[in-house]
């Protein structure tokens, strides 16, 4: 019996339990699973066997979906990838086809759907917003770039978003019921959030920092560490047997990566934190193409974003940074804010100040990009009695909503011209 309810409990966090949460979730399913389905029997873009990385964003598909990518930044996703790949060939009878293409593209597709219905459940249930607020703010979320991307894309940080998406739910959920976090489901959550990318694994600690009465005993204090290092030697013990024990490798690879990715200055900082960091993971901005090789003698072409050329975009994400910090400061005192700016500082420390990856920063938007939609949400609950800046800020966020759909529309429309040229 207690194992038949925690089951029916993990499949009522993970799926919609109401009407509303059902057109949420079906509507996004719907609405991305014709876009990619489209993509993957027209185009190869999405699998390629010849094009390990870089057709479009910078992302990995090909060589994901084989290997998982390096191990030093996604130790356990090897493992994820197998059974992702062992359950797409045998789909397409082990043809890397259109078919395989399109179960690569629904699994992706299904995932950021449930990751849009995390959020819109954390507005319903933990803020507890009406409907009509809930909605706005998850259709803007929905038409978010990174979310379009990352539906019919194989990647960690599609797989990344849901899991976060589903753990803040879950320790809001918990913290609210004012109770503690688990130990199997934190040791969960830190091999398979961190197992993806390692630097996330953080992430999963900062809940129990706001359990109620932690510092009031060294008991609450004691088991907190407990749970913290079981999680952590599961990790270790699971990172080096994937990589054989040899541990050496991990720093050799490591400073490699970051030697690589974080020494790039042909624009100006600010503007690659503006555009490639805060923006292009939620408004898309203008393309362009670049001539690729496989290192094998196959050349192709790829599609990257150029930092943002006209005022609007730039005036567009100061209105929404603005709402964000707005949003902390207003409700600084509540702890589930705080867990998620303290999560979202975290990504902003690395590609920004360390500057890893800051070049091509729309694609880790899996890592952070819910934060918007949630500190808007706590933005609007703060000012649940007040009927002129509720419209207020009702009105911006229409605004806002309806610039991000014409722009990712007419953008999206420019992705397909390259897709019709070069990957027909």
């Amino acid at each position: 019996m207690y194992f038949k309810s925690k089951v029916y409990n993990f499949f009522k966090l993970l799926f919609p339990t109401s009407y509303s949460e059902s057109v949420v979730f079906l509507f996004f399913l719907a609405s991305y699973g014709i876009l990619g389905s489209y993509i993957a029997i027209h185009y190869r873009i999405i699998f390629d066997d010849r094009i390990p990385w870089d057709a479009y964003f910078s992302f990995d598909n090909r060589s994901i979906v084989m290997t998982g990518g390096s191990f030093e930044r996604h130790p356990l996703s090897y493992y994820f990838f197998n059974w992702i790949r062992e359950l797409t060939l045998l789909i397409s009878d082990g043809k890397k086809d259109s078919t395989f293409r399109l179960v690569l593209a629904w699994l992706s597709n299904i995932t950021v759907s449930l990751s849009i219905l995390q959020v819109f459940k954390y507005l319903k249930n933990i803020i507890q917003l009406p409907l009509l607020f809930c909605f706005l703010i998850i259709s803007f979320f929905g038409a978010f770039s990174t979310n379009i991307i990352l539906s019919f894309t194989p990647e960690n940080f599609t797989y990344t978003l849901f899991l976060l998406t589903v753990f803040n739910f879950y320790a809001a959920t918990k913290l609210k019921q004012e109770k503690r976090i688990p130990t199997i489901p934190l040791a969960f959550a830190g091999v398979t959030i961190g197992g993806l990318t390692i630097t996330n694994i953080v992430k999963v600690f900062i809940p129990l920092v706001f359990e109620k009465n932690l510092f009031k005993s060294w008991k609450n204090i004691g088991n907190a560490i407990f749970r913290i290092s079981l999680t952590c030697l599961c990790f270790i013990l699971l990172y080096l047997n994937r990589i054989n024990f040899k541990y050496e490798n991990i720093f050799s690879k490591t400073s490699k990566q970051y030697e690589k990715f974080s020494n790039v200055n042909s624009t100006p900082l600010w503007d690659m934190v503006l555009s490639f960091f805060f923006g292009q993971n939620i408004l898309f901005s203008s393309f362009i193409i670049r001539d690729k090789h496989n290192m094998k003698g196959f050349e192709f072409k790829a599609l990257f974003m150029e930092v943002y050329t006209s005022w609007i975009p730039y005036a567009f994400i100061i209105i929404l940074l603005t709402f964000t910090i707005w949003s902390y400061f207003r409700n600084f005192k509540n702890n589930l804010v705080q867990i998620i700016m303290i999560s979202f500082l975290i990504d902003i420390v690395i590609h920004c100040i360390m500057r890893f990856g800051l070049h091509t920063a729309y694609i880790y938007g899996g890592h952070f990009i819910f934060a918007y939609p949630l500190l808007i949400g706590w933005l609007f609950y703060s000012y649940r009695k007040s009927s002129q800046y509720l419209s207020f800020l009702t009105i911006t966020l229409t605004f806002l909503s309806t610039y991000l759909f014409l722009n990712n529309y007419f953008r999206m429309q420019e992705f397909f011209q390259f897709l019709n040229q070069y990957y027909q």
